[in-house]
């Protein structure tokens, strides 16, 4: 926008700061936005009532499904059913094998629940996914991840599972002394962390493109300039593109996250490296 008169950039941003917060707006955006106005208290907030808002989604949504099944499904029946069938024969199956199978149902909640949470980026009133906060992912990954060393552990004993985790059979012994720390890292570090990097870093990469364009859009269409005014539709229009591969994005992640759980869960359960 340019500077009024007698103005420079500076001051003219802290006068449309100024003006914009007489109008009531909440501009620039703050910590308190994430904290629903005199609604659960200072401890609670939107991320965490989102968060049951999810889990309350999905029991509502099994449990109608699931009222009263039968053999020709319902329609709510058959989303759930199909839901299910894709998490245990795609991916449940595929990186486990047969012993994916008992692990389907906890696979098919994670799925679910990362899903929803993800879709929450893109749902008006809400636009901006919990795990696009740091803290939910890598929750979500602690859990995979005491889940494959107890697994792993509880199947080969600790002595046995540490060996099969750090030593690569058939290699020379001096170069172990390399590759111990390496499979350290791979095994116990990077799993977890990047697990929970990888789904932390697309939903706030989304929410900040998204952000940009609309944000963007709203700053241009406000200005002074025609030319500007009319360039701000093409803001928008990228805002909507944006917002459905955002939909995209949130449903391919979840994806990966449960099926990388499956394939560390899956290692765990192997008998060779």
């Amino acid at each position: 926008m340019p500077a009024r008169a007698g103005l420079s950039s500076a001051e003219d941003d802290t006068v449309s700061g100024q003006l914009v917060a007489a109008e009531g707006l909440p501009w620039p955006p703050s910590v308190g936005d994430f904290y629903p106005p005199d609604l659960a208290g200072p401890w609670v907030t939107k991320f965490t009532l989102m968060v049951w808002l999810a889990v309350g989604i999905l029991i509502i949504f099994f449990m109608a499904s699931y009222r009263n099944p039968k053999l020709v499904p319902s329609k709510g029946q058959w989303y759930a059913e199909s839901i299910y069938g894709l998490v245990r024969d795609n991916i449940a199956r595929e990186q486990m094998g047969k012993d994916g199978i008992r692990f389907a149902p906890y696979f098919t909640v994670l799925f679910c629940f990362i899903a929803v949470t993800n879709l929450f980026g893109v749902t008006p009133g809400l636009q901006i996914s919990p795990n696009s906060h740091i803290a939910f992912p890598i929750v979500l990954a602690a859990i995979t991840y005491v889940m494959y060393l107890y697994i792993g552990v509880r199947k080969q004993g600790l002595g046995r599972y540490l060996k099969q985790s750090l030593i690569i059979p058939g290699v020379p012994w001096p170069m172990h002394f390399l590759l111990i720390p390496i499979e350290f890292l791979q095994n116990f570090i990077n799993r977890p962390v990047t697990l929970a990097v990888r789904l932390f870093a697309n939903m706030f990469a989304g929410h900040l493109i998204l952000l940009v364009f609309t944000v963007g859009g709203f700053v241009m269409l406000a200005s002074d300039n025609i030319f500007i005014q009319a360039t701000s539709i093409f803001s928008f229009l990228m805002a909507i593109l944006m917002a459905f591969f955002e939909v995209l994005v949130a449903l391919l992640q979840a994806y990966v996250f449960v099926t990388l759980t499956a394939n560390y869960i899956g290692t765990s359960l192997a008998d060779g490296h």
